[in-house]
């Protein structure tokens, strides 16, 4: 292939229609800037793979009928320059939704693209942060920072994720007459699909928050959000995961140790103390008994973990053949 073609995998007509579906993901499907950034990401390696593999520049004709084979030396490929299985099946599914989006305009049919089985994603256990560490976290989460306001909310911030086992989404999404009343012991909070649940509120957790409360410069009205930025719009994570990524300099924490890691954090110390697994499913909002489970063998090893340590046996010298 040429360099001219390398420079352009496809005619003017599919990136216009590239174009067109980006933005009806953003606008109507809502979908957020980082999923648009992704999906724009994995068709343009496809339309770099289709190129290389035409000798020339995709044109619409080239997707009318994408075969699964065509798909799985793309996926392949994909593979071979190390992309996870969660990173493939992200992949497919916007190169089926870009071709359903043709498939509306009688461009294009997705059916090899829906006949294709997407990667098994390997699911990796949670990552949670040992007690002390997750309280240094949320006691520490002020230390750097410039103004008392914004140090008492990445305290409020952090306090909450660990203290309540929030998303940062739902943390962030919280309106701004939340923790209006300091008697207030469970609060309810809209998590995914729309589901409410009811979390109960520790004394740190309102404190923490109370504290921001009286120090935000800004009012904190029902149709504002509760967490703001330094110039008064709403407090993105971005933001918190950069104070996280200070603070794990600070106290010398694993690159592991993320806003999402409070919440691991906050299941898995719940069960190690005797925490009912139902119960924890209620409070984290999960959909499925088998997502909560997952704690279980983060709580097993660790246990083990401890065992390997500590017991005199497993700590054994390597050639003693003792057995006593």
């Amino acid at each position: 292939m040429s360099a001219t073609h390398a420079l352009i995998p496809a005619s003017p007509a599919v990136m216009e229609r590239k174009r067109e579906w980006l933005a009806r993901l953003a606008g109507e499907r809502g979908a957020s800037a980082n999923t648009v950034e992704a999906y724009e990401r994995d068709l343009r390696q496809f339309l770099v793979f289709l190129a290389a593999d035409l000798g020339r520049p995709a044109e619409l004709g080239d997707l009318a009928d994408i075969t699964p084979q065509r798909l799985r030396g793309f996926l392949a490929g994909r593979r071979r320059e190390g992309a996870g299985s969660r990173s493939l099946g992200r992949g497919l599914a916007g190169l089926r939704s870009f071709l359903r989006h043709l498939e509306r305009e009688g461009l294009a049919s997705s059916a090899g693209a829906n006949a294709l089985r997407a990667p098994k994603a390997e699911r990796g256990l949670p990552r949670p942060l040992a007690r002390a560490d997750a309280l240094a976290v949320a006691s520490e989460a002020g230390a750097m920072a410039a103004e008392p306001w914004i140090a008492a909310r990445d305290v409020a911030v952090l306090t909450l994720l660990y203290g309540c086992g929030l998303r940062i989404s739902e943390a962030l999404s919280m309106p701004g007459d939340s923790f209006a009343d300091p008697k207030a012991r469970s609060m309810r909070v809209l998590g995914k699909g729309g589901k409410e649940r009811l979390v109960p509120l520790l004394p740190a957790v309102l404190q923490a928050c109370a504290d921001y409360r009286r120090l935000c410069p800004f009012v904190l009205s029902a149709d504002e959000p509760f967490f703001r930025g330094a110039r008064g719009g709403p407090l993105r994570a971005q933001i918190v995961q950069r104070a996280m990524v200070r603070l794990r300099g600070l106290l010398g924490l694993p690159d592991s140790a993320t806003p999402h890691a409070l919440r691991h954090s906050f299941a898995t110390h719940l069960l190690a103390a005797g925490g009912d697994l139902r119960a924890i499913q209620d409070l984290l909002g999960h959909a499925s008994l088998s997502t909560t489970q997952t704690y279980t063998a983060v709580d097993a090893a660790r246990l083990m973990n401890v065992y390997e340590t500590a017991h005199p046996r497993a700590r054994r010298r390597e050639g003693s053949t003792r057995t006593g």
